[in-house]
């Protein structure tokens, strides 16, 4: 699967999250009718995650945001109550995207070779589709409440969970080589942040997100999986179409 295969098969419509967070904050957002809500809140988090990538979400006052969004101070208190609050809005909403879409896509597939495939796969074209988002997530953790960085280290940890148990049922089932699972799936999870945290690495270097996935499929494919059992089992990377 490439990327353009991805964004042609998955749907990250930005009406449909601007939807669902109006949905969940309809009572405390004082704007009531939708299509406004709807093009006012993609205007909001646009201009919080270019701010906040710039400069840093704390340094972002609400003038800047006011300037950014052409919308008054008063028109933006009408959707949050404080800057803690969005920031708990744009964490919320990504941590939930993500966690739909991992598991939409690695539900229908049994096989522990093909489901840990589509794992990286999407993860990766995931976050690249999302680059701004995930990078924006990653690094305002440190500024969230006591509650929310719970909430987000849980996340952290099922995304890595995730991996883990794929790797469990490949052992199980012989298709993988004996390693251990919590570490591995550690390991996979932070080659996949180093995509969307050093994106710039990758760009100066002409390295597109298909060319990256096909390397870290190659990569655990050498590690994870039984070498006798090579012509038995299918490869986690395509044999065709790898970008070079």
């Amino acid at each position: 699967m490439s990327y353009a295969e991805f964004q042609r098969q998955v749907s990250l419509s930005k009406q449909d999250i601007y939807r669902k967070v109006y949905s969940e904050k309809r009572k405390s957002i004082r704007v009531k009718k939708e299509d406004t809500v709807v093009k006012n809140l993609e205007r909001i988090f646009n201009a919080t995650l270019k701010i906040g990538n710039k400069k840093g979400f704390q340094a972002m006052s609400m003038r800047d945001l006011s300037k950014e969004t052409d919308l008054s101070m008063g028109a933006l208190y009408s959707y949050f109550s404080s800057k803690e609050e969005l920031l708990e809005m744009l964490q919320h909403q990504r941590r939930m995207i993500t966690k739909r879409i991992l598991a939409a896509r690695i539900q229908a597939v049994k096989e522990p070779i093909a489901k840990l495939k589509i794992a990286v796969q999407t993860h990766l074209y995931l976050s690249e589709a999302m680059q701004p988002w995930f990078y924006f997530s990653y690094m305002e953790t440190k500024n969230l409440s006591k509650k929310q960085q719970k909430m987000a280290i849980a996340s952290e940890l099922y995304t890595e969970k995730i991996f883990s148990d794929i790797l469990d049922q490949g052992q199980a089932q012989g298709d993988f080589a004996l390693h251990e699972c919590q570490l591995t799936a550690s390991a996979i999870k932070a080659i996949l942040q180093d995509w969307y945290l050093k994106r710039w690495k990758y760009a100066k270097r002409n390295i597109s997100v298909d060319r990256y996935a096909q390397f870290v499929l190659k990569f655990l494919e050498a590690f994870i999986l039984k070498r006798s059992d090579d012509l038995q089992h299918p490869q986690l990377s395509d044999s065709e179409g790898a970008e070079h």
